[in-house]
């Protein structure tokens, strides 16, 4: 199954608290269970006015419907091609 990168544009998302991120990844997964096993959402990185987040899913339209339905951005959605890492030197 395809993975994707989704970089979500949300200004100063880096200042939320703890509680406030719990919410939002409550209703992330509110909506993944609505959606099915064919999504999954590995994990997501947060900076200071974006976060960057890893999602399996069939297809990029998932991806988006996930975003829609649970009102997050997805202001770019990229598919992973390969993983590298410093192994991959060896």
């Amino acid at each position: 199954m395809p993975k994707f990168v989704i970089e979500r544009e949300i200004p100063d998302v880096g200042k939320l608290s703890p509680e406030q991120l719990k919410a939002v990844s409550q209703t992330s997964c509110g909506v993944l269970r609505e959606m099915g096993p064919q999504i999954q959402w590995v994990h997501s990185y947060v900076t200071d006015d974006k976060i960057y987040c890893v999602y399996i899913a069939p297809d990029e339209e998932a991806v988006r419907e996930h975003a829609q339905r649970g009102g997050f951005p997805a202001n770019r959605v990229s598919r992973i091609r390969s993983e590298i890492d410093p192994t991959t030197a060896e």
